[in-house]
């Protein structure tokens, strides 16, 4: 297998690649003025860059009083990133461009809680047919960006006791690419990159103090701070869902009891579900289960949508739980944007309407004056899309890069 690491060279190549990446073609010119490098600084660069295939000439920009200038662009055949989104219940893989474009993606459902062999074994096979579907080598593969629904330490990238996923506590997720992909590997919780994805491509692009909170079958917050991803100490900001909301509560899968997600996340509402549909409570998810049906969330949102008042009360419930608790970031942090996603989003309308009142009726009025709360605009595709701006943002950091390729040195 042909090694292309390191990919860049130095901090400038870095630099240009992240920056033609945002705007699509340039000029050097233009890169000169961004990056505040001297000319002969950025064309011996760019120059490098030409010949190692990761910049292309392509075009002339439109003449200002003199000679036009050539248009500098990342080409497809550049390579490819590996995107992987690892779910609760689900496996989505992806393969994108440089500038995170989807060329190839996969989704299937599937239980996290069956462990890593089983887990990570369909994700190697999902991105082997990827790549032969269009066709391109592994050795084309820049690097691979892999979420997953628990809390990760940074600076290992294990895995560190997350409550969804039994059985990956320090799994060594990278090493499982080792020998196949001469790639970095880089791994986070998937709601950081959501979060990462909606600041740079969802409705929060260019805000630079942004809140995404999802409700899934967890439920956790991704943190963006002066234009930054924030992950606190270690890695572990944002987990919400394991914020004590009721100290009579129900156990957590964390092991505490009371926290939001034992109550608030779709796992819990839908267990409360198939009680309401045992002892009546809810006639609407009685009849349908009488009927040999399923209760998930699809049913959940149909008893809401048919006005259910045991699932519509559930709902509201949730909303009004996850609000409460938001407002204390809210507070805390004083963002200019919330962005709420995940599947008990799509259940009906109250739950967006609780936690919107919530949060306006808990926090300051100053916090709160001209904050918007609004859904995802990237909604399925933000997970994605967060792993592949993982990978190539650590793919472009000469010094990141080098420390994820060694990938056999790693310790679980």
């Amino acid at each position: 297998m042909t090694s292309r690491w390191p990919l860049v060279k130095s901090e400038v190549q870095g630099a240009i690649l992240r920056h033609v990446r945002a705007e699509g073609t340039v000029t050097r010119g233009q890169l000169v003025e961004a990056l505040g490098v001297s000319r002969g600084k950025v064309s011996h660069e760019v120059g490098q860059l030409i010949s190692a295939g990761l910049l292309v000439e392509e075009g002339l920009a439109d003449p200002v009083g003199g000679r036009p200038s050539s248009l500098i662009t990342i080409p497809r055949s550049a390579g490819v990133i590996a995107a992987v989104e690892l779910g609760a219940t689900s496996i989505d893989t992806a393969l994108t461009t440089l500038g995170s474009e989807v060329i190839a993606h996969r989704g299937e459902p599937a239980d996290i809680r069956d462990g890593p062999d089983a887990i990570l074994g369909v994700v190697k096979q999902r991105l082997a047919e990827l790549l032969a579907a269009q066709p391109v080598s592994a050795d084309e593969v820049m690097a691979i960006g892999i979420a997953v629904p628990g809390p990760v330490e940074h600076a290992s990238d294990l895995p560190i006791a997350p409550a969804l996923m039994p059985g990956w506590h320090r799994s060594p997720i990278r090493n499982w690419f080792a020998g196949e992909y001469a790639a970095p590997v880089f791994v986070d919780n998937e709601v950081n990159l959501m979060a990462l994805a909606e600041h740079r491509y969802g409705v929060g692009k260019g805000v630079d103090d942004l809140l995404f909170v999802k409700v899934g079958t967890g439920i956790g917050a991704g943190l963006i701070i002066n234009g930054q991803l924030y992950r606190g100490a270690n890695g572990a900001a944002g987990d919400i869902g394991h914020i004590c909301v009721d100290p009579d509560g129900p156990t957590c899968p964390c092991g505490n009891v009371g926290c939001l997600g034992a109550l608030a996340g779709a796992r819990p509402m839908l267990e409360q579900a198939k009680a309401a549909a045992r002892d009546g409570r809810s006639p609407f998810l009685a009849d349908a289960v009488a009927a040999g049906k399923d209760i998930d969330g699809l049913l959940m949102s149909e008893a809401v949508a048919c006005g259910d008042r045991w699932a519509m009360s559930t709902l509201r419930t949730s909303g009004r739980l996850v609000g409460e608790t938001v407002a204390g970031l809210v507070s805390a942090l004083n963002p200019a944007l919330i962005v709420v996603g995940g599947g008990v989003l799509h259940w009906g309308p109250g739950f967006l309407g609780e936690l919107r009142s919530a949060v306006y009726h808990r926090s300051m009025p100053l916090a709160t004056r001209s904050l918007p709360i609004v859904t995802s605009e990237l909604d399925g595709r933000a997970g994605i899309l967060g792993a592949s701006l993982l990978a190539v943002e650590g793919a472009l950091s000469p010094l990141e890069a080098a420390g994820r390729s060694s990938l056999q040195v790693l310790t679980g």
